[in-house]
């Protein structure tokens, strides 16, 4: 019997902003497993969180994260952003795993090195990889595990059949521990490939219990969701508990 899925806190969880220490704040107070936020580099390879490269600066203009230092930024902006070392301290200080989703492969590097310098290979992994990232992954972070992330559009050209048995094979041959995925691709046929792979699957991001049950059920290693309580609600369910009274967080 499958344990309870780990449970991911989506950057921007509770209805706070995203890429904020309040959204971080939040997921640590509910007790979640995993903080998942999206990363990339500054000019001066400082790794920060942050989806776009586009940055609104406090006159309106729009500026180029990658194209400055974390100086420029901080002083151009009406508040200073938000880095990953910051964020990591927290991380360790509160036992848990972050998801780094990583936005460039110019973050690689700079990540690999501070997860590095700070000893916590061990409590980070990459996502946001296709097969070409994760290979550049291998050689910028070889330290720090990672997932391959699986696009829904790549379900629409091939058989599902095939579909799954080219994801597993791609995690595979990049060197992934597992394979993440948005959750509607989700079937029991995916499942017990990836099992026979011997790879974990994390899915994103889910907004309904009903859909949280169904997952559960089926024994995905990982959900994220935006709403992390409304996921621990689930798991804290009188039936759940009842019928799967193994299913603790490892």
């Amino acid at each position: 019997m499958n344990k309870f899925p780990l449970i991911t806190a989506h950057t921007g969880c509770m209805g706070h902003p995203d890429h904020s220490f309040e959204s971080l704040q939040a997921a640590l107070t509910l007790g979640v497993d995993i903080y998942e936020d999206d990363i990339r580099s500054t000019q001066d390879g400082v790794p920060v969180l942050a989806h776009d490269d586009d940055i609104t600066l406090a006159d309106g203009s729009c500026g180029s994260l990658a194209e400055m230092t974390l100086k420029e930024l901080n002083t151009a902006r009406l508040a200073p952003i938000t880095t990953l070392q910051d964020v990591l301290e927290q991380i360790r200080a509160a036992g848990k795993m972050m998801n780094l989703d990583i936005k460039t492969d110019s973050a690689l590097e700079p990540v690999s090195t501070l997860v590095n310098r700070m000893g916590m290979a061990e409590r980070v992994f990459l996502s946001g990889c296709d097969y070409g990232s994760a290979v550049k992954a291998s050689r910028y972070a070889p330290s720090i595990r990672r997932l391959l992330n699986v696009n829904k559009q790549s379900f629409g050209s091939l058989s599902y059949g095939e579909a799954v048995l080219q994801a597993c094979e791609n995690a595979r041959e990049a060197g992934c521990f597992g394979i993440n995925m948005p959750y509607q691709v989700v079937q029991p046929e995916l499942m017990e490939a990836v099992q026979r792979s011997d790879l974990a699957i994390y899915v994103w991001t889910v907004s309904e219990a009903d859909d949280m049950r169904r997952l559960a059920q089926l024994g995905v290693d990982s959900i994220t969701t935006r709403d992390p309580a409304k996921l621990i609600a689930v798991r804290e369910e009188t039936d759940f508990a009842k019928e799967n009274r193994d299913w603790t967080i490892s």
